[in-house]
């Protein structure tokens, strides 16, 4: 029996699709990277070879030209478990790589745990990535926003952290969705108003709680009805248990997100209560939970598909060297009003 070694077809080359094009190297070349020094009819028949021939780009060789690696990262500092239990997360996320669709740029997920930090901001220096999406952040971490003078980053939502200042972020006004929602309630006539809070060490939970009380104190209504939570279901729920529990009486919620306020649901109807007769109930995000409530849930609509979107845009500027670029992107905000309100009987 004669061994034989079969050939392995060679990748189509540059050179190759410039002689089949008819052009120079340099011009396939420029075509490739999108030079807007060649004609639109050269780019056609230039791309036209490229498909003929199923040539494939260098992508190696082109990040070592550029020194851009065509990859941003998405950094989650949460659990796993955090991270796909909560749409506001993969909203943002999908909102990000359909912008990054109709780009060259590759996306990846880095959820972070407390042991797993200094891995994630090791990958960050060592110019894995051309940028970073920071998606959820804290008070106590510092890292992200010291890596930002390095690291083209955008945060969704204001960094807390006063050194912090001129980071570029996508937020929207979460102290005046807060009084939007509180002052919902108070035209319906509720003056015995709650608030489950999220946590205040994150610019949501912070601002959110702020706006409650700015709207509490400009209608003269006592604003000591509050429990705090870590944005789930679980949290809300007893959260809620803790209001009641008090004994005072309770004819409204602000909740700081949809999660806890659904999860404030289970809590009220235990207690022999309804929604909306006897307490009303305002979220935060108009997610899945809000409008798969029962009765569905009024909200604050903050659409963070759309925050993810614009996220990935400011990234990608910063990444191309735009000085341009404000370092805060506000989004627009809408009470969406559902059947979880109701006047005060």
């Amino acid at each position: 029996m004669t061994d034989r070694t079969i050939a392995k077809p060679s990748a189509p080359t540059l050179e190759a699709v410039a002689a089949h094009a008819g052009v120079s190297r340099a011009t396939v070349s420029r075509v490739v990277n999108n030079s807007p020094k060649v004609t639109d009819e050269v780019v056609a028949i230039v791309n036209a070879a490229i498909d003929e021939l199923g040539y494939v780009p260098n992508r190696v060789a082109r990040s070592l030209a550029s020194r851009k690696t065509q990859a941003i990262a998405v950094i989650v500092p949460e659990t796993a478990s955090k991270v796909f239990d909560d749409p506001f997360f993969s909203s943002i996320v999908q909102g990000v790589a359909l912008h990054l669709a109709g780009t060259e740029y590759t996306l990846s997920l880095l959820m972070e745990t407390e042991n797993s930090s200094a891995k994630t901001r090791r990958y960050l220096r060592g110019g894995n990535v051309d940028g970073a999406l920071i998606v959820s952040h804290h008070v106590s971490d510092h890292s992200y926003t010291q890596l930002g003078a390095t690291v083209p980053m955008v945060f969704a939502g204001r960094p807390l952290i006063p050194e912090a200042v001129a980071s570029y972020y996508v937020d929207v006004d979460n102290v005046e969705g807060a009084r939007m929602a509180t002052n919902h309630l108070i035209e319906l006539g509720h003056t015995r108003i709650a608030t489950i809070a999220g946590r205040t060490d994150m610019p949501g939970g912070h601002d959110r709680l702020a706006g409650w009380r700015a709207a509490m104190a400009a209608a003269g209504l006592d604003d000591s009805l509050v429990a705090h939570g870590d944005f789930s279901p679980a949290d809300g729920a007893a959260a809620m248990r803790a209001l009641l529990e008090r004994g005072e009486p309770i004819d409204a919620v602000f909740s700081a997100n949809d999660q806890m306020a659904v999860g404030a649901y289970s809590a009220v109807r235990s207690a022999g209560l309804r929604i909306p007769d006897d307490i009303s109930i305002v979220g935060f995000d108009n997610d899945r939970y809000a409008a798969t409530a029962s009765p569905p849930l009024t909200t604050v609509d903050q659409s963070p598909e759309q925050m993810g979107e614009a996220m990935a845009g400011i990234l990608l500027r910063l990444i191309d060297g735009d000085e341009t670029v404000p370092n805060a992107t506000m989004m627009p905000l809408e009470l969406v009003v559902r059947e979880s309100t109701a006047p005060r009987r």
